[in-house]
């Protein structure tokens, strides 16, 4: 079993609209995850996803703006694809029919803890790759 880890607040993920931190995977790559509010009354306050479109390796959240959040749904930078904060589906354009990879939390008293016995916490923020990233090139048909 992973050793369990507090992450952050339910409630300072519900106020800043996303949380993102970093886990070192079982080959020993670093992985952003984000957390983002679930509004489901079936399913806990926050879920966690690695943070990556399913159509390309296009970032969801960044640092400079967090994650885009419309009507309950994450959407991809670059190509507008939509993705539901509670399950990872998307429905529509160049990801659909696709779901988010998860990462497994447990929420506990307003708290949110890092559970998945897949990764290991290794810091809040993203990883330092970068290599001076200021976004995608957007072909989205939405606008910011």
């Amino acid at each position: 079993m992973a050793v369990r880890h507090r992450l952050t607040s339910v409630e300072t993920v519900l106020e800043d609209g996303s949380w993102l931190f970093t886990v070192r995977d079982g080959r020993g790559d670093e992985e952003e995850v984000i957390l983002v509010p679930c509004h489901d009354d079936d399913r806990e306050p926050v879920e966690a996803w690695i943070n990556r479109c399913t159509h390309e390796d296009q970032r969801l959240h960044r640092e400079d703006v967090g994650a885009v959040i419309r009507d309950g749904e994450i959407v991809c930078p670059k190509h507008g694809s939509m993705f539901e904060t509670c399950s990872g589906y998307c429905d529509n354009g160049e990801a659909a029919d696709t779901t988010l990879v998860d990462v497994e939390i447990a929420v506990e008293d307003g708290a949110v803890y890092l559970t998945d016995d897949d990764v290991s916490f290794l810091r809040e923020g993203g990883t330092s790759d970068d290599d001076g990233d200021e976004g995608p090139s957007s072909s989205s048909h939405i606008q910011f």
